[in-house]
C-alpha cells in the first residue's frame, strides 16, 4: 500500500514538475542533483491504516537546497543542505488538510491555525512515538515513566505527521520521538513553525534520521528536564 501510494504521488508530482526530485519512504526518483526536492510519506501511520484504525495521513513537503550554516556537519548529514518551504498533510478520514508556506501562517482547510498556550506540564497533553527497536525503547520508556506523572495525559497515536499537525492546531501541546525519518516530519515541522510553535530537531546516525521535539514554544525546557531525569 505504501509503494502503490508513493508511485501515484510520484507520477503526479513528476508530471507537473519533472525537474524536481522526489525523496520518499519507498525510495528516490528524479534528478537527485536538483535544487529542489519533494519529501513524501505516502502513508504515515501505515500500521493504523492496514488494521483499519482511522488515523493515518499523507505528508508531502517541498525543500530547496541552501548554503548550510555548518558545512562540516552538513557533510555528515546531507539533509542540512535543504530547508522546507512548503508543507502539506492530509487526513482522508477526517477530511482535514493542513498547509504551510515558509513565512506565512499555517492553515487547516483554509483557516489560520495556531499552537496552544499551555505552559504547565500538568495541564498539557504530550504525544510520543517510538519504534520497537531496543535503542528507541531504552531511550523512551524511562521518559514515558517519568512523563506520565507530570503531564495531564500522554498519547501514542501512531502517526507522527498527524501528531505534529495536532500540535500546530493546539490539540496536543508537544510531540517527541527519538528516532524518526525525514519524510515523517518535514511537512509537519514547517506547519508547527508557521503556526507559532517550535520544531526542535537534531540529526542522528542513520539515513535521514532525527530526534525531534515539536511543541507550542513553551514546554521544551520542562520536557528536556524530564528527559534528563529519566536518563540519570
Amino acid at each position: 500500500l505504501d509503494s502503490r501510494s508513493q508511485r501515484l504521488i510520484e507520477r503526479t508530482l513528476l508530471r507537473e514538475h519533472p525537474e524536481v526530485a522526489v525523496l520518499g519512504e519507498e525510495g528516490t526518483v528524479g534528478d537527485v542533483g536538483s535544487e529542489w526536492r519533494w519529501v513524501v510519506d505516502p502513508i504515515d501511520g501505515t500500521v493504523n491504516f492496514a488494521y483499519g484504525l482511522p488515523h493515518a495521513c499523507v505528508s508531502i513537503a517541498l525543500q530547496r537546497r541552501i548554503r548550510p550554516a555548518r558545512p562540516s556537519l552538513a557533510r555528515a548529514y546531507p539533509d542540512l543542505n535543504y530547508e522546507t518551504v512548503v508543507g502539506v498533510v492530509y487526513d482522508p478520514f477526517q477530511d482535514e488538510l493542513w498547509t504551510a508556506v515558509l513565512g506565512q501562517a499555517a492553515r487547516m482547510n483554509g483557516r489560520k491555525i495556531s499552537v496552544g498556550s499551555r505552559s504547565r506540564l500538568d495541564q498539557s497533553i504530550v504525544g510520543m512515538g517510538f519504534a520497537k527497536y531496543a535503542s528507541t525503547l531504552n531511550a523512551m520508556l524511562p521518559v514515558f515513566n517519568q512523563l506520565i506523572h507530570k503531564v495531564r495525559k500522554v498519547r501514542i497515536l501512531g502517526a507522527a505527521a498527524l501528531s505534529m499537525t495536532y500540535v500546530a492546531t493546539g490539540r496536543l501541546d508537544a510531540y517527541m520521538e527519538p528516532g524518526i525519518r525525514l519524510w515523517d516530519i518535514a511537512a509537519g515541522g514547517l506547519i508547527v513553525e508557521c503556526a507559532g510553535g517550535e520544531f526542535w530537531r537534531r540529526p542522528i546516525p542513520g539515513e535521514h534520521t532525527y530526534e525531534i521535539l515539536a511543541n507550542n514554544g513553551k514546554l521544551r525546557r520542562a520536557l528536556e528536564r524530564v528527559k534528563r531525569k529519566a536518563k540519570a
